[in-house]
């Protein structure tokens, strides 16, 4: 049976026909069908820009970020796809906060619908810190079919693990 680490809290027949898919090596086909294309956001500075205007568009009253930018340790360190943090240092007397987003570097080569579901999730967390009703809710007003694109995403990051069990 093959483990589903990235799925897990997904109903048993959704699990089932992943699992059907992976044994009839469909599920790459499947996801490329799903999401043919490649983003071209490729430089922190590229990233930054893209994450600004979603904020600008969408949460246009909600905090500046003073960094966004590839991390090429997230994955493997933290197990973690995206992390947001406000980190505090005192500037003249006055406590200052810089909101700063860090997105694995994975997602440099994934599909556009990816990198924007991975980012909406970190800008999300800017208002709303817990993975509660209304963090989703502004997941969903930010990226529509945020839930398709997660599963989707989780889809993909379980296939690149099937790819990687092969190769070794």
């Amino acid at each position: 049976m093959t483990a589903l680490k990235y799925l897990g809290g997904y109903p048993p027949p959704l699990l089932d026909k992943v699992r059907q898919l992976i044994e009839r090596d469909e599920l790459g086909d499947y996801l490329q069908r799903r999401h043919p294309g490649r983003h071209e956001v490729q430089s922190d500075k590229a990233l930054y820009a893209y994450t600004n205007a979603l904020r600008q568009e969408h949460m246009r009253n909600s905090p500046g970020i003073d960094r966004v930018w590839y991390d090429s340790k997230l994955d493997v360190i933290q197990r973690a796809l995206g992390l947001h943090t406000a980190i505090s240092h005192i500037h003249g007397g006055r406590l200052k906060a810089r909101k700063e987003i860090r997105i694995a570097s994975l997602f440099r080569e994934t599909a556009p619908e990816f990198l924007q579901m991975i980012v909406v999730h970190e800008l999300a967390h800017l208002k709303e810190p817990e993975h509660n009703k209304a963090f989703y809710q502004l997941c969903e007003y930010m990226q529509p079919d945020y839930h398709q694109q997660e599963l989707d995403l989780r889809l993909h990051l379980t296939w690149r693990d099937v790819l990687a069990a092969r190769a070794s």
